[in-house]
């Protein structure tokens, strides 16, 4: 289906040598499925009903807050569903998994605790299940990746694509720029701006496309510097284009092969970062779900909840490999010897 609205001989071509490389191609489908899970998290993982039949009443708390009133609760800010009183003919369905990533398991005698019935992974030192908060971590990885590739790949081709260009002293104060930025001690600057400006995810965000983007410019500026005295390029600026137009329209999308071929490599380098800096304690505020905590709490409990090391593991080890086994599928298709 997706061959019959590819029209460009060229995509065409490139999209069934990726499609050919079995690995790549089971491990998109295999981001794609746990990337929509993670998505639509609440509908796995949640202490809300999905639905709820009481006294005569349809609910949907997992889309819809209601009050403890609506209930004829008392003494209560927010509704505890697990408390309701179910008479005859009241009914519930809910999630595969009764727990939120930030609930406390209270009836567990000894925190953390193993994987059991009513939690299947265990829980952690705070009695939260571990299954729950692996699904709603891997939102916060992905987004957190997401959203500093997006930036930096937009400062790093902007800025990569001026000194390619231009060239003469712009792209020399460029590459002076890049060399101080990859210079610059990356955990030291994070600790110190951690502590004056404390943590949030949009900080981490920023912090991480500022020291990001250098990789791409380099190749972006490589590009730049190959195309811009080709003939379709001479031949638009004698016909008046200018400089804007001859970057964007021109030589941009010509040059697109390094942000399509290193996208899944730089997810799965940010993820990792983010990971790190988690189980270092400076990344995203506490009790955010996080991955590198989980691993920092594994730490603490080394001979006693192997299961805070292993399912975490096996979660990031999963995701960076499919992301790794997409980059080096991307990577063959836009490989001129494999068009050729």
């Amino acid at each position: 289906m997706i061959e019959k609205l590819i029209k460009n001989p060229l995509t065409l071509k490139r999209w069934r040598i990726f499609k050919s490389r079995k690995t790549s191609w089971v491990s998109l489908w295999f981001f794609l499925f746990f990337l929509l899970i993670s998505l639509t998290a609440e509908f796995w993982s949640n202490s809300k009903p999905l639905i709820l039949h009481y006294q005569g009443s349809l609910y949907f708390p997992v889309i819809k807050k209601y009050s403890p009133e609506t209930f004829n609760l008392k003494d209560q800010h927010i509704v505890n569903y697990r408390q309701l009183e179910f008479k005859k003919g009241d009914w519930v369905v809910w999630p595969i998994v009764k727990w939120n990533p930030l609930e406390s398991n209270l009836e567990v005698k000894k925190f953390p605790s193993p994987p059991s019935v009513t939690n299947w992974l265990g829980t952690d030192d705070r009695g939260r299940d571990v299954l729950s908060r692996l699904l709603y971590g891997y939102r916060y990885s992905i987004g957190f990746a997401l959203c500093v590739w997006i930036l930096s790949y937009f400062i790093g081709s902007l800025l990569g694509a001026l000194m390619g260009y231009f060239g003469s002293i712009t792209d020399i104060i460029g590459q002076r720029l890049v060399e101080i930025i990859d210079a610059l001690p990356f955990l030291i600057i994070l600790m110190a701006l951690t502590t004056i400006v404390g943590r949030s995810f949009i900080f981490m965000i920023v912090f991480m496309a500022f020291f990001s983007w250098v990789s791409i410019s380099l190749y972006m500026r490589a590009e730049f510097l190959r195309l811009r005295k080709r003939a379709f390029v001479e031949a638009s600026r004698s016909l008046g284009r200018g400089h804007w137009g001859l970057i964007w329209k021109q030589i941009f999308p010509n040059a697109l092969n390094p942000i399509i071929t290193f996208s899944p490599f730089s997810l799965a380098s940010f993820i990792g970062v983010l990971a790190v800096l988690d189980y270092l304690g400076f990344g995203l505020v506490p009790p955010t779900p996080s991955w590198g905590e989980m691993f920092s709490q594994a730490e603490k409990h080394v001979t006693t909840a192997w299961w805070l090391a292993l399912f975490p593991s096996i979660a990031l080890f999963s995701t960076l490999l499919s992301l790794t086994f997409i980059g080096n599928g991307m990577r063959d298709a836009f490989d001129p010897k494999e068009i050729a």
